[in-house]
């Protein structure tokens, strides 16, 4: 049986790539598929080609690699598209991100999905995503892209709004990762969790939370989440080994909202005005807010990367375990009909009852032959709703300024979004995205600057 052929957007993203087509290989269905990478940067395809080549031997796969800087001849006769960039990169963009927002009194830890972080790098990114359903259009109207680029919602609701047609979804590790870490802190083996989330991405909740009990039974983990935070056993360190960030702030969100958030502390900090505020260290301190973390990692990154790369290049095979991403579950059931559930990004048709239609939510869908199917959730608990509207009021003008090309619409969102205006006055927070358009220059679309 041939292969499917899928197309890697963006693969200089190296490590990214590692994992996702790592696990595409450990699927006998898929050994024999055609990877097209495709990147601008010719440095690190290169890369990326070598960690991939030696992928497929180690787990004998017998496809074929193809590299482009083309993008529209990569994606020509592909079945799955897989996205993952960052327009800007770290430098200059996320540094500007940072740098000017802090000059503001407006601190933030990751500030790539709301926030003035996340506004611009929407403003950077969305031009490029419907780039890739422009061209998927003319040569591979068929097929499935799967998004991993950041900022999730808005990304995915511009997409939605402008090509429906493009049949897509949007990714995020957030749903299973927490589950594993909630395990982990409780000293249960994940598989015996079972759960059911909905919400919006970085904020969907786990509406059931279950574990499997020794006579086949299942029962709620709540109370027990909640009595091992007040005995000070949970949360235990990072699942990334990254100290720097604790589960406090959700813990916390958690005592108060009675459900657990699907992102992690230092993401839903950002979202949120209650936990980062100017002149109030205690708050840091106290709920253990790793502010500026999101640069820190990048660099923490780029020099693990090099190191492995040395390595790679001195191997013969790669070997790596199977990660709980979702890209390989999705492209394996579509291929073959085995049917599986994933939680996706999707447009809200009917989906969540007391959200807005046609916003983006995170629920889970099942994929089999027939493509991706979002399950309806119903309604939310009203005060779960409640919150996640004051970030998808921040999504929907975003969404409306670049489908409209309507700068006052860049500066409404900023002007709704929890933590900025947490911070800043009216004319602070015109003045802060003003300076961030104008350092932005040409990464951002020519009408903002009209």
């Amino acid at each position: 049986m041939i292969g499917p052929k899928i197309t890697f957007i963006g693969a200089g993203s190296t490590v990214f790539v590692k994992h996702i087509l790592g696990d595409v290989f450990h699927r006998s269905a898929l050994k024999n598929a055609h990877i097209a990478l495709m990147d601008i940067d010719q440095r690190r395809l290169e890369e990326s080609h070598i960690v991939v080549e030696k992928l497929m031997k180690s787990a004998q796969a017998t496809g074929k690699i193809s590299c482009h800087s083309d993008q529209k001849e990569a994606l020509k006769d592909s079945n799955f598209v897989i996205v993952a960039f960052q327009i800007g990169g770290y430098e200059p963009c996320t540094v500007t991100d940072f740098e000017i927002c802090k000059k503001y009194g407006v601190e933030q830890t990751i500030a790539d999905t709301l926030g003035p972080g996340g506004i611009m790098r929407a403003l950077r990114t969305i031009p490029h995503l419907w780039k890739i359903c422009d061209d998927m259009t003319d040569v591979c109207p068929e097929a499935t892209m799967l998004n991993y680029v950041n900022p999730m919602a808005m990304n995915t609701w511009a997409m939605y709004a402008k090509y429906p047609h493009i049949k897509q979804v949007g990714l995020c590790h957030s749903v299973q990762g927490t589950a594993e870490e909630l395990a982990r802190d409780l000293d249960i083996d994940y598989q015996d969790l079972r759960y059911r989330s909905a919400g919006i991405n970085h904020m969907a909740f786990y509406l059931e939370l279950e574990k499997r009990n020794a006579d086949g039974s299942y029962s709620s983990i709540y109370p027990e989440l909640l009595k091992a935070y007040e005995a000070g056993i949970a949360p235990k360190d990072n699942i990334h080994g990254n100290t720097r960030c604790k589960n406090i702030v959700r813990y916390e969100m958690f005592k108060k909202l009675g459900y657990f958030v699907t992102e992690s502390s230092e993401h839903f900090a950002e979202y949120t005005p209650y936990f980062i505020k100017p002149n109030r260290p205690d708050l840091i301190e106290r709920y253990k807010v790793p502010l500026d973390e999101y640069p820190k990692r990048c660099v923490e990154q780029i020099d693990n990367w090099n190191k492995e790369l040395a390595e790679y290049k001195n191997t013969d095979r790669i070997d790596i375990k199977q990660s709980n991403e979702y890209a390989s579950t999705i492209i394996n059931s579509i291929w073959t009909g085995t049917p599986s559930v994933v939680y996706g990004n999707v447009r809200n048709n009917q989906l969540i009852d007391n959200l807005p239609e046609g916003c983006c939510v995170e629920v889970a869908c099942l994929v089999d032959a027939m493509g991706i199917r979002p399950t309806k959730v119903g309604k939310i608990p009203s005060h779960l709703a409640a919150l996640m509207q004051t970030n998808i009021n921040v999504q929907m003008l975003l969404t409306e300024a670049v489908i409209n090309q309507d700068k006052q619409q860049i500066y409404r969102a900023a002007l709704l979004d929890p933590h900025t205006a947490a911070v800043l006055g009216i004319d602070e927070i015109y003045a802060l995205v003003d300076d961030l358009i104008k350092a932005h220059g040409n990464w951002l679309p020519e009408w903002i600057h009209n």
